[in-house]
């Protein structure tokens, strides 16, 4: 379902699996103002988004049988993630409007210097081994943990624990739809690569052995970059 609707969202703009154009771009502007990239950002979160929230969601529905939660609950708490990376997407959107300003972007998400794209994976690798990415992770990671300590009743209760469960989301994820201005905010491929490894990064068993070595890579491949030749 979020390949689908990012595959839509990729041809819809012209471009292939890359993020090249493939014939019908837009050559209206819009992709240059606020409106046009916060809609892109608001729907590529929804695609990249949904599938990291299965196991939260599958989490509150265990409660619904277990505990008091409810379907109500439930809807609160998918609507407080979604607003929660919808203000993202539009946080990002003017700082991808403002890099377009400033010339440090291309047209579709890449960065015009090498040592932007250094610089963004230096920072992101780095951030893998801070202690904000291991409390926001741990959260993401195990949701029930979140929900015993915060558990509250009905819409209201269920949207107010989607608020915070999103701001983890965000404290975990932001640097990998960051990366996106290295290869390409507009590459399905690239963005496609970042839903897959944030969702391996979620899963029980699995995704707390990947953290660091992700750092590992990330830091790798900035010094290996920034050595290449121009």
């Amino acid at each position: 379902m979020a390949w689908a609707m990012m595959y839509m969202m990729s041809t819809s703009m012209g471009l292939d699996l890359v993020g090249r154009p493939s014939g019908m771009v837009m050559n209206d502007g819009s992709m240059t103002r606020f409106g046009g990239l916060f809609a892109m950002w608001a729907i590529m979160m929804a695609a990249m988004m949904l599938p990291t929230m299965v196991p939260t969601l599958n989490t509150y529905e265990r409660l619904m049988v277990s505990a008091d939660g409810t379907r109500s609950g439930w809807i609160g708490v998918l609507i407080g993630y979604f607003v929660v990376w919808v203000g993202f997407a539009a946080l990002i959107a003017s700082v991808q409007q403002g890099l377009l300003m400033l010339g440090a972007i291309d047209m579709l998400g890449i960065a015009t210097s090498k040592w932007l794209s250094v610089g963004l994976l230096f920072v992101v690798g780095g951030f893998q081994f801070t202690r904000t990415k291991e409390v926001c992770h741990g959260v993401c990671h195990s949701p029930m943990t979140y929900f015993l300590g915060h558990w509250r009743t009905g819409f209201a209760g269920g949207l107010r624990m989607g608020l915070g469960l999103g701001f983890y989301c965000v404290g975990c994820c932001w640097g990998f739809m960051a990366l996106g201005f290295v290869g390409g905010v507009m590459s399905l491929l690239w963005m496609g690569l970042a839903t897959l490894f944030m969702i391996f990064e979620k899963l029980p068993d699995i995704g707390h052995h990947l953290t660091k070595p992700a750092g590992v890579v990330l830091i790798l491949a900035g010094s290996i970059l920034a050595f290449w030749p121009l």
